[in-house]
Order: C-alpha cells, then sequence, then structure tokens
C-alpha cells in the first residue's frame, strides 16, 4: 500500500517529482509552502508521513510530539550537521537535501514503520522515541544525544489537593539524599502553586524549569545548559542543584509534556536522584475539548509520574485527608497504571485520629483502604516544620534532631533506617487482594 506523504517547501520540485515518478511506495497528496499548513493536513488524517525541506528551524518537540499523536512520522532535508543534531534531539529523522527519490522513499517507509511499531507513545513519551536512529548522517552521531539514558533515577512526590505536605517532603528528601553524598537535582513541576523556591529561601524569579523546556523544545538542551539552569543549594551536609517552577500560576503552559519528558531524560544523565514535586491534579477532561492538542494543565504532573521509578503518595492523616487520599489513589491508578506508589501517611498526631495514631490509621487502612500498602507514617511536628519554612532551610539544618528529620530520612536511606531507632513506622502487612 501507497503511503501518503506531505511535503514543506518549494525549493525541491525536483525531489517530488521524483517521489511522483516512483508510482508506488510513497504518493505525495500535498506539497505544502509552511509548517502550519502541513500541520492542519496531518492532522484532517490526509497523510501518514511528513517530508520538511524547507523551514525546518520550525519543528519543536511538541509539534513533533502532535504529530506522532495522529500517527505522522516525519523526515527533515538539511546538509547542517547542527541542525541535524537538534533533530535528533527531538526525535525527527533527517537526511541530506542531495538524497536520492528512492532512499528517500525508504526512509519514509521505515520511519513510518517504526512509529507504527513502537506506538505513538511510549515510556518517555513519543517526543522521546527516535525515529530517525538508522536515517542520521554518520558524521552528526554524538555521545550526548538523549537516546542515551542515563542512569539518574526519578523520584516523583505526589498526593491530593489539601496541602499534605509534598513539598515539604521532596525538598527534605533531596536534602537527605544530598547529604548521604548522592547528585541531587530537585525539580518543581506543580502547575498550580510551585513553592521549592520559597521553602528553600531562594530568590529566584527566573522559572528554571520554564527555560529548561524552551531549551528542551527546541532540541537545544543538553547536559551543560541544564546544570547552568539549575541552582546550587549548600547545607551542611552536602549540596544538591535545584529547578524552581513556574512563578505564576497561569504561566503553566509552558511545561508542556513532550518538553518536560525531555528536560527529564537529560537529569537522569547528570544526577543520581531526580527528586521531582509535582501538582495534585491527575484530570484529563481537557482532552474532551474541541482542540484535542492544546495544552494540557495537567501534562507536567502526569509525565513526571508516567517516567518516576519511584512515587511517593502523602497523606494527610486526619479525618479529611484520608479519605481524599484513598479517592485521588484511584485516579492515579486509572491515569497511570504503570505507578505503584509507595503511601505515606503525613502530619501523624493523636489530636486528630485518636491514641495510638498509626496502628488507628493501619486499621483503618486495611479495613476501608485501597490494595495499596501503607507504608509509613511521617510524625506531625509543626515546631521544626515551622522553624525550616522561617529559615527557608531544610529540617536537616533547622530541626537535625526532630522527629519529623529522622523520618523522612529513614524513607530514602537505606543505612539510617537499620542504624538508628525512627518515628517512622513501616507495614508489615503485605498487599492485599480486593474482593
Amino acid at each position: 500500500m501507497s503511503i501518503p506523504v506531505v511535503t514543506v517547501g518549494e525549493s525541491r520540485d525536483d525531489l517530488v517529482g521524483g517521489l511522483e515518478r516512483l508510482h508506488g511506495p510513497v504518493t505525495v497528496v500535498r506539497r505544502c509552502a509552511e509548517l502550519p499548513e502541513m500541520m492542519a493536513a496531518c492532522q484532517s488524517g490526509l497523510a501518514r508521513a511528513a517530508v520538511v525541506a524547507d523551514g525546518t528551524e520550525g519543528l519543536t518537540a511538541s509539534l513533533v510530539d502532535r504529530l506522532r499523536a495522529v500517527g505522522v512520522a516525519i523526515i527533515a532535508l538539511t546538509d547542517s550537521t547542527e541542525e541535524a543534531v537538534r533533530l535528533r534531539k527531538i526525535g525527527v529523522a533527517s537526511a541530506l537535501t542531495g538524497v536520492e527519490s528512492t532512499d528517500l522513499s525508504r526512509y519514509i517507509a521505515d520511519a513510518v514503520h517504526h512509529l507504527s511499531g513502537v506506538g505513538n507513545r511510549g515510556p518517555a513519551g513519543s517526543a522521546l522515541s527516535d525515529t530517525g536512529a538508522d536515517l542520521q548522517p554518520s558524521e552528526v552521531q554524538t555521545d550526548d544525544a538523549p537516546d542515551t539514558p542515563g542512569t539518574g533515577r526519578i523520584i516523583a512526590v505526589w498526593g491530593p489537593a489539601g496541602a499534605p505536605g509534598r513539598t515539604t517532603v521532596s525538598a527534605n528528601i533531596a536534602g537527605e539524599l544530598a547529604a548521604d553524598g548522592q547528585q541531587v537535582l530537585l525539580i518543581d513541576a506543580d502547575s498550580y502553586g510551585a513553592s521549592i523556591a520559597a521553602v528553600l529561601g531562594l530568590m529566584d524569579e527566573s522559572a528554571a524549569l520554564a527555560q529548561a523546556c524552551r531549551l528542551a523544545d527546541q532540541g537545544m538542551l543538553d547536559a551543560e545548559a541544564l546544570r547552568r539552569l539549575a541552582a546550587p543549594v549548600a547545607t551542611r551536609s552536602g549540596t544538591f542543584s535545584v529547578l524552581t517552577g513556574i512563578t505564576r500560576a497561569d504561566r503553566w503552559t509552558e511545561l508542556r509534556a513532550p518538553a518536560l519528558g525531555l528536560v527529564l531524560e537529560r537529569a537522569r544523565q547528570i544526577a543520581d536522584v531526580v527528586v521531582v514535586d509535582t501538582g495534585f491534579c491527575l484530570e484529563a477532561d481537557e482532552e474532551l475539548s474541541f482542540d484535542t492538542m492544546a495544552p494540557r494543565r495537567n501534562a507536567a504532573t502526569l509525565r513526571s509520574l508516567e517516567l518516576a521509578d519511584t512515587v511517593f503518595a502523602v497523606g494527610a492523616a486526619d479525618p479529611v485527608g484520608v479519605p481524599r487520599l484513598v479517592r485521588s489513589l484511584a485516579e492515579l491508578e486509572e491515569a497511570v497504571p504503570q505507578a505503584s506508589p509507595t503511601v505515606i501517611m503525613n502530619k501523624v498526631r493523636p489530636s486528630s485520629v485518636g491514641r495510638g495514631p498509626e496502628r488507628q490509621l493501619q486499621d483503618a487502612w486495611e479495613r476501608f483502604g485501597p490494595s495499596t500498602e501503607l507504608r509509613a507514617f511521617l510524625p506531625f511536628d509543626m515546631a521544626a516544620a515551622d522553624a525550616a519554612l522561617l529559615a527557608g532551610a531544610l529540617l536537616l539544618e533547622a530541626a537535625p534532631e526532630s522527629q519529623l528529620r529522622r523520618a523522612i530520612r529513614a524513607l530514602v536511606c537505606a543505612p539510617d533506617q537499620q542504624k538508628r531507632k525512627s518515628s517512622v513506622s513501616y507495614s508489615t502487612t503485605g498487599r492485599r487482594a480486593k474482593d
């Protein structure tokens, strides 16, 4: 079956004619003058592949993601080594402008087959899958390409609405891991109320994560650029880096899923551990809107959870917070089925649940909660939390002997769990199958 193709650019009429004279592998169904015209044609279902001969500089990770969402593979023609490298970073196959029609036809078929074979969206999102791995000119292959995965692991800290303590937990996890000698990058990906900068006392108005996403969308984010954007935070026990969040909630459109996926993959390459403070909302109802390709308000949260190696689900230990967490875990399972959250009860205190709060919460969870195991309890320590917040510091500096600090450290630092008694209680009950 012939593959319908649209082309962009007026300078390669000979190329289009060559493709048309092949009479078989591909069929040029429309010649477009500009990228917007090509986008409209592809989104209408007219083509399965697009050949961009002019205007490759307009291709971005978000645009590529939108095309792949409708099943369209992209081949770009360029003689520039730098441009070919940039295109590779956003997942676009490239070939030299002097390519023969028969070779280009084969490249198109391979790209379409690859896209159909791997699906429109892999584990890290379609913008990360490189359909042009075998199509790149050999002189532009680099060791810095994003298709070489990093070894760092991603920890996403998530929880329902109602301030269960996501930011406090994520910031202090980053600090404890850094104190353990690991290279840590803390990312504020909350698209509703980014607050990592305020918690750490950073006078930052630059929205570093938005800048990183902008560079990633253009295929210009490398390890050095990411290091420059990340602000260092030094403590007595170690140093970690921070990508601050958006400064206003209405800037959420700058955190698009394809670009954020590229940022997280690059972060794996420069850090041992990447800690992501996510938003609370998992809704995807905006997909029902007329413009199905519009930016998603909750895309940053969903993409972070999709790519995370570990998900900490934080809930408040009170009569309002526990039911919220139970309902939200069901939403998480539906939205991100591959997530296997570690459930943490925060702000545990007798005044909200009665005497023996850990036992009370564990019993209630076993009777009414989901099959996800309740793994840990963090004590309510308002004095320590307030002292840290007032100082713009972490608990390991403001209240190093506090129960809350010890509990968070025991949560992420295995040697500490073995050597000292912690106020964190771990459940010994195995994962239950619900009737």
